[in-house]
């Protein structure tokens, strides 16, 4: 689990500097909009492209965190072995849906690059947010697995409410 949560990291590291690249660039065309009359053409456009990547390369720290909304409202007074054995199941089915999105996502992705899809004023080519997307899917799938089969555990640097 330690390689996964490290990539899973990664991931996030990597969303974080593109979120932080794409919130620049947005200041940049604001700013220059207002004062010199002169904005970033499409910046937001590549705001939508990046922002879709983003939410999919966080969902491998989230699902290692333990961070997806959990309703345990009809669960609450189970016993803990009860409550564990729903989790374990919870994450065997949220790893089959990651699988489902990577599958689906690396076959749009593949007919994005086959028919030539790009934005339309910039032109940026659409299967590149694909390529973003279905490998941290597929993170997200391994770690939802790896708990389904060996439980749950919390990652060390995670015992808080902190940053990655």
């Amino acid at each position: 689990m330690r390689v996964l949560e490290a990539l899973a990291k990664l991931c996030a590291i990597l969303a974080g500097v593109l979120l932080t690249g794409i919130t620049l660039m947005t200041c940049g065309s604001l700013i220059g909009r207002n004062t010199v009359g002169v904005s970033i053409v499409g910046a937001f456009e590549l705001t939508g492209v990046a922002a879709g990547a983003a939410i999919a390369m966080f969902m491998p720290i989230c699902q290692a965190r333990r961070g997806n909304i959990i309703v345990d409202f009809f669960t609450a007074r189970a016993s803990e072995r009860t409550q564990a054995g729903m989790d374990r199941l919870g994450a065997f089915v949220i790893a089959l849906i990651f699988g489902l999105l990577a599958w689906r996502s690396t076959l749009g992705g593949l007919n994005s690059h086959s028919s030539g899809s790009e934005t339309q004023i910039m032109g940026f080519p659409e299967w590149i947010v694909f390529a973003f997307m279905v490998p941290a899917f597929v993170l997200a799938g391994l770690i939802a697995l790896h708990q389904a089969v060996f439980g749950f555990t919390v990652p060390e640097d995670a015992a808080g409410e902190g940053a990655i």
